[in-house]
């Protein structure tokens, strides 16, 4: 009998991964492949399309000739993306006319706060969910179309097309003869009007952009046409886009209103599936599309952290401390205590609830005893510190929650998740299969062809692998808390 599969391509921010699932949702073979990080100026964070681009087919390659050793047939592809990062492109020769900026670069930081001096934040929020912040696609497109040299020609030879990451994957797939995105990325790009479910027209007057470059929206469980691939003869079909976030918050079946995903990837973020209605944060959180079926929209409230994953990957590679990620566990418990050290990981600057793009790193706390053990443990406590800041501006919007479930390759680490409980003093559930990413996209796309038949056939297939309680005093508790609260506003000072 032939084994049956989904591929999920997730091209995320450090790494291009495809991952092969059976029809349960269990994952059978990744394909993982980093790329190269590029940081041209203070504050700028690049990518190479192309690189991304030969990511993703190298990594699809090796899953298709996994799937041939074990006799299956790959029934379609589901696609899930890095947010908000921007590629413009010309549609005759496919080539990129600048290089991807990355989510987290800053570059357009001026930009925003000439915006917001114009008083333009309110009537952006209204109808995008978002705040003005350089992290979203909107500001990244005008800063390529006024400052890449043919940019102007190009454009006005309508040559030219716009996407976030996967636009232009799906754009290569299908060697050009689809040029769309789903609502949940559309929603990231602060063009995109999750009110009228559909692009702006006043945005787009407001950032300069016509609307010949954008692709068209549709939902995150649809037909997006077919993959035209050299190493399979068979022209596979596409069937969810879906942003890393989002894809995750269904990966997690948190399908409920009400229910929390964790994830930490790079960066981290929660997100709180608030079904049908729009909640308006009063504490700088996001509201955003959580997904869209059927051309039905369900929302979620946001909180986004830039660094994360990424603080781990500056202790190994910028500052070699570790080896390897996995040797944070080890570093960490052989501390009693973090010895009064913290470190706010501002190196792109701040996300929720903060949002100061200008604001960079700091350590403080430093003393003659101070190494880098202390170090290390400061940037894993970190993200739990952050954490604990997004979930106390939910509890001020009157939104605590009882469980959260967590992802993302930081929660492998049993320290963090039982740390993080502790200090978010929520409990915590990590589940069996934690590419929640990957795997939401691969449930959206079997949704699409009927390998489920229901978002509550696709609930069946959660499993919890490890609970983790709180248990830490008050007192011990808010003593570090208070120590981070002091390392922020001297980091909010700079």
């Amino acid at each position: 009998m032939v084994k049956k599969f989904i591929v999920s391509i997730d091209q995320g921010t450090t790494s291009t991964r495809s991952i092969l699932f059976n029809t349960h949702g269990m994952p059978v073979f990744t394909s993982q492949r980093e790329f190269k990080q590029l940081f041209p100026k203070n504050g700028w964070v690049e990518h190479k399309p192309q690189e991304i681009w030969d990511t993703t087919l190298l990594t699809l390659k090796e899953v298709f000739l996994k799937s041939k050793k074990l006799r299956g047939k790959v029934l379609t592809i589901g696609i899930t993306n890095q947010r908000e990062t921007t590629i413009i492109w010309d549609k005759f020769t496919g080539k990129a006319i600048y290089n991807a900026i990355v989510w987290q670069d800053r570059r357009t930081a001026n930009f925003c706060e000439s915006l917001k001096k114009r008083k333009k934040e309110k009537i952006i929020s209204k109808k995008t969910g978002l705040l003005i912040d350089p992290y979203f696609s909107a500001t990244k497109i005008h800063w390529i179309l006024n400052n890449v040299p043919k940019a102007k020609k190009l454009l006005k030879e309508k040559k030219l097309l716009f996407g976030t990451v996967d636009t232009f994957l799906l754009w290569n797939l299908t060697n050009g003869k689809v040029h769309a995105t789903d609502a949940t990325n559309a929603s990231r790009t602060m063009l995109f009007n999750i009110n009228s479910n559909d692009w702006d027209k006043d945005l787009l007057k407001l950032f300069e952009i016509p609307d010949h470059i954008l692709p068209i929206v549709k939902d995150s469980s649809d037909d997006y046409g077919f993959a035209k691939l050299k190493f399979t003869k068979d022209e596979i079909p596409i069937n969810s886009l879906i942003g890393d976030q989002q894809s995750a918050t269904v990966g997690q079946s948190c399908f409920d209103k009400g229910s929390v995903k964790s994830t930490y990837g790079t960066g981290c973020f929660v997100l709180m599936n608030t079904g049908n209605k729009k909640i308006i944060s009063k504490n700088r959180l996001l509201t955003t599309v959580c997904y869209r079926l059927n051309n039905k929209i369900t929302y979620a409230l946001e909180g986004s952290i830039f660094i994360a994953g990424a603080g781990i990957q500056w202790l190994r590679d910028k500052i070699g401390f570790i080896k390897k990620a996995s040797d944070t566990e080890n570093v960490v418990k052989s501390l009693k205590s973090n010895g009064g050290v913290y470190l706010v990981p501002a190196f792109t600057g701040l996300g929720s609830p903060y949002w100061d793009s200008k604001s960079r790193g700091l350590i403080y706390g430093l003393t003659r005893d101070s190494g880098p053990a202390q170090i290390v443990r400061a940037v894993i406590e970190s993200v739990a510190y952050q954490s604990y800041d997004l979930f106390k501006a939910m509890e001020r919007d009157g939104l605590k929650p009882k469980i959260v479930r967590v992802d993302g390759g930081m929660v492998t680490n049993n320290w963090f998740s039982k740390f993080l409980s502790d200090i978010i003093n929520i409990k915590v559930d990590r589940p069996r299969v934690i590419e929640t990413t990957a795997l939401g996209a691969a449930y959206l796309a079997g949704l699409k062809i009927g390998v489920f038949k229901s978002i509550k056939d696709i609930k069946k297939n959660w499993k919890i692998d490890k609970h983790f309680s709180p248990s830490m005093s008050k007192l011990h508790r808010n003593t570090l808390l208070d120590g981070w609260s002091i390392a922020i506003r001297k980091t909010l000072a700079n």
